[in-house]
Formats: structure tokens, sequence, C-alpha cells
């Protein structure tokens, strides 16, 4: 149901009216009561999709998603910097402090 914009031309009041296709245009204000009200032209409604599970690539082609694929540059490896746990030791022999 698309949502209507309506003034009157007695009071100047200007409201939306959410309203079927079907129904009729309203001629009275509900400000002043007067049969002044008219109903504007609009520009008309984006398709509005609510709730979860509408996305942009839901209805693309196969090609399409293979070719944004391919254009995507490949993802970056992040890899956590490495904790220092204490003292290097050396390649060679162990060290040992009980000799």
């Amino acid at each position: 149901m698309p949502t209507y914009d309506y003034v009157c031309d007695a009071c100047g009041h200007a409201f939306e009216l959410f309203q079927s296709m079907t129904d009729s245009v309203k001629r009275t204000c509900p400000e002043c009561k007067k049969k002044k009200l008219r109903r504007l032209i609009g520009t008309g409604g984006a398709i509005m999709f609510k709730g979860s599970g509408f996305y942009q690539t839901d209805y693309r082609s196969e090609s399409y998603k293979k070719a944004a694929a391919a254009d995507k540059p490949p993802a970056k490896k992040t890899d956590s910097p490495k904790k220092d746990t204490g003292p290097k030791q050396s390649k060679g022999k162990s060290q040992s402090s009980a000799e």
C-alpha cells in the first residue's frame, strides 16, 4: 500500500496518508474539517525491502558473480603479531645455568 501526500488549500495543513490504491481520494481536512484537501502528485516511492535476507546480489546471474569475483583483489592475510615470550636462545648449544 502506498503513502500519499495531501495538503489542505484552506489551512495549509500537509500530511502523509498510508492507504490502499483502491481507496478514494480524501477530501476533508483532518485539521480544519473543510473540503479543501487535495492529493499531491509525488515522485513515487522506491521499493523498500524490510527484514533480513534481502541482499543486492541475491538475484545476480552466475556469470556476473564470476566476473565480480575475478575483479576483486585477493584478500590480505592478517597474521597476528607474535608475542615475545622471553630471551632468545642461540641455535647452537642450549644454554643452561645448571652446569
